[in-house]
């Protein structure tokens, strides 16, 4: 019966909640769980695609793109450049270059990390390297009109597709009828 009531007392003590004057360190502490008594992580920024940022921390990101690029990925993956794989020593004033190798890299950031576990790199590489590089160095891709040749360094910007006829049938309309879309006068 003794034991009981030392059972129930427990469990009393066990359910009521902690009296502010003397919390007890929470034994979850050490592992920074929020809501477990530990500290809060710090919020790691959100990272944005480069072609959402302006002026300096676009060249920022840029320039950190381009050592990663530099160091990194041409000396183990930059492969022959051929006319089947072209290459450009310009590459960052391709807009879908950039965007292409920074996706890549993002990519690459998350899965080296640990939390990937053992097969994260493995995963980039098949699901972002591969695809990456034969977009981006494909023979009718944006380089094409580039450096086909080590001996023959080339650059040059191809041009974009223009507007669908639809934009530009809304362009004609408006420049005829400007009163007609800004709306009754009064």
């Amino acid at each position: 019966m003794e034991q009981s009531a030392q059972q129930a007392q427990q469990l009393d003590h066990l359910a009521s909640p902690p009296t502010p004057a003397s919390p007890s360190p929470s034994p979850f502490a050490s592992f920074g769980a929020p809501g477990f008594g530990g500290p809060m992580p710090p919020a790691q920024p959100e990272p944005r695609p480069i072609m959402e940022l302006e002026g300096e921390a676009y060249e920022d990101e840029l320039d950190a793109l381009s050592d990663w690029v530099d160091d990194y990925l041409l000396p183990i993956y930059g492969a022959e450049v051929t006319t089947a794989s072209p290459w450009c020593l310009q590459w960052q004033e391709h807009d879908d270059v950039v965007g292409w190798l920074h996706a890549l890299w993002l990519a690459y950031q998350q899965h080296r990390d640990p939390e990937a576990g053992l097969a994260g790199m493995f995963v980039w590489h098949r699901d972002f390297l591969t695809h990456a590089v034969a977009a981006i160095r494909t023979p009718g891709g944006p380089l094409s009109a580039c450096m086909t040749s080590p001996d023959r360094p080339a650059h040059r910007i191809l041009p974009g597709p223009p507007p669908s006829a639809r934009t530009e049938k809304a362009k004609a309309e408006e420049s005829s009828n400007p009163t007609e879309l800004r709306g009754p006068t009064s």
